[in-house]
């Protein structure tokens, strides 16, 4: 199956018991926060350590087989312009009340990562259910005869869920005819009851 595109990505944050937040304290009313144009969308979605490196396994002086552990799946983003307030929230940045952000305690988040079908429209989904995002590091350049723009890039890394049988990441085939977007969104969305609600 190969893809094309970054159609969308859709971050949550979660609460102690893995539940996404809503309101005030969570990124929308009902929780999820897709990256939409009006924000630029998302330039990049780099995901590595889906698996581990294989460890050959020998006998009768040959390779018969490889133990291939759980990788420590994480998402190198670039997003074109995130919200201020949602790029704290997402790093547990505090506010000050006087328009400062300190560090404060960093949350968990759940990813849904959109792509495409190559040669349809069916789309196909990279989901986590639960990671912490952070960034390491701001590159700040001089404008020169060209405005030098610096994405906001936070990199994400996955955590295991009992939910999942302790999978750190989980695939969805928007064509299979049993999947249901509404299903996905609850299943990858702990606590998820629609848009609006």
């Amino acid at each position: 199956m190969a893809t094309k595109g970054l159609k969308m990505v859709t971050l949550a944050l979660l609460d102690d018991k893995g539940v996404i937040v809503k309101g005030e304290t969570g990124l929308s009313t009902n929780g999820v926060f897709p990256i939409t144009d009006e924000m630029l969308g998302t330039k990049t979605a780099n995901i590595t350590n889906l698996s581990s490196a294989p460890t050959m396994i020998y006998g009768n002086d040959g390779q018969v087989d490889a133990d291939i552990a759980k990788g420590t799946p994480s998402v190198a983003f670039a997003f074109n312009g995130l919200p201020v307030d949602i790029k704290n929230k997402l790093l547990g940045r505090v506010n000050d009340t006087k328009g400062g952000y300190t560090q404060g305690s960093i949350p968990k988040v759940a990813v849904l990562i959109q792509t495409t079908t190559i040669g349809t429209a069916k789309p196909q989904y990279v989901a986590f259910a639960a990671g912490k995002m952070n960034e390491t590091a701001m590159n700040l350049q001089t404008n020169t005869n060209a405005v030098v723009r610096v994405d906001d890039a936070l990199t994400f890394t996955a955590f295991s869920v009992s939910r999942w049988g302790g999978e750190a990441v989980k695939f969805f085939d928007g064509g299979d005819s049993k999947f249901t977007e509404d299903v996905m969104m609850k299943d990858v969305f702990n606590g998820y009851a629609g848009v609006g609600v």
